[in-house]
């Protein structure tokens, strides 16, 4: 028998028009009231899940704080041990989150990419299972639970914005889109200026490496997408969109003050584009945006990011 999904069917809400610049109700879809902060919990509960079933006795991931955390969670609930490996960049609060969540932290390489080598290597010498942070279908099958989830609730959205990093969220999406009958949807895939992998291989029409990140949205710090994700704009609607990191700033603490949420600035990204973005969504009656969330935020964060770019 299937073991019950680790992650939670999250509340989808409704904003009035006069939310946003875009004068259209938004549907919220709140995946930051995951257990674990974000949406990571869906694909990398699933993975996870899949792994033990099939034997894994311990797990590693590499992950920026998310998709750690949440395999952390995985871990605890599923009773494996975890290994989580992060870059130098990842903030003393987070890596405490997850340490706290029951996981082992270790620190390794200025960027994900060094980290991420460095987690692979160690469950290969500890003949480990290794869990990718977003590049594996089975976490897009995961990810794609959320727009089961809103079609499930009868509600009628025709476009998708969300925040895309390594591309695992917007690859989910598009295959949930896919597996409803809802291919002609597009999505709007949002990242910040200073972590636009996906928008600059767009561009190149081939799949860019950014040489650094320099966004504060370090959650969207992906210096490459996943080749899948690069490949999808050939199968499924999908538009390229940049906005800055006060705009994300300016988002989140709109949010909270409307929602009492607090989410980081990778999620205010794709929650600034009703505002930046305005005249993008006049085509559409009804946009759904997913509230990615994450753990790299706080009351104090907030009040800096503010000072700092607002």
């Amino acid at each position: 028998m299937a073991l019950a999904p680790l992650h939670l069917d999250t509340p989808l809400v409704r904003t009035g028009s006069g939310y946003s610049a875009s004068g259209k109700p938004l549907w919220l879809k709140l995946d930051a009231l995951q257990p674990s902060g974000s949406f990571k919990l869906r694909g990398v509960g699933r993975l996870c899940q899949h792994e033990v079933e099939n034997g894994a006795r311990e797990i590693f991931c590499a992950s920026g704080g998310n998709a750690g955390i949440a395999a952390a969670y995985a871990g605890r609930a599923l009773g494996v041990p975890v290994t989580i490996v992060v870059p130098e960049t990842t903030a003393a609060d987070v890596r405490q989150a997850i340490a706290a969540t029951g996981a082992t932290v270790l620190v390794h390489g200025s960027v994900f990419d060094e980290a991420n080598a460095h987690a692979v290597e160690l469950a290969e010498s500890r003949k480990a299972t290794y869990v990718h942070p977003f590049d594996h279908p089975l976490l897009w099958d995961g990810h794609a639970t959320l727009i089961d989830e809103v079609v499930a609730k009868g509600a009628k959205f025709d476009c998708v914005v969300t925040s895309v990093g390594g591309g695992g969220l917007l690859a989910g999406i598009v295959e949930g889109l896919k597996r409803n009958g809802l291919s002609d949807v597009p999505v709007i895939a949002v990242e910040t200026e200073g972590a636009a992998s996906l928008h600059a291989s767009l561009r190149a029409n081939e799949r860019i490496t950014l040489p650094t990140i320099t966004s504060i949205a370090n959650s969207l710090g992906a210096r490459q997408v996943a080749q899948h994700v690069f490949e999808l704009p050939k199968q499924h609607p999908i538009e390229s969109i940049v906005v800055s990191d006060a705009d994300a700033v300016a988002a989140c603490l709109k949010f909270a003050d409307a929602q009492r949420i607090l989410v980081e600035p990778a999620c205010g990204a794709a929650l600034a584009v009703a505002d930046v973005h305005a005249g993008l969504l006049q085509r559409f009656d009804h946009p759904l945006i997913e509230v990615c969330g994450g753990i790299g935020v706080s009351l104090e964060k907030l009040k800096l990011w503010k000072e700092k770019f607002l």
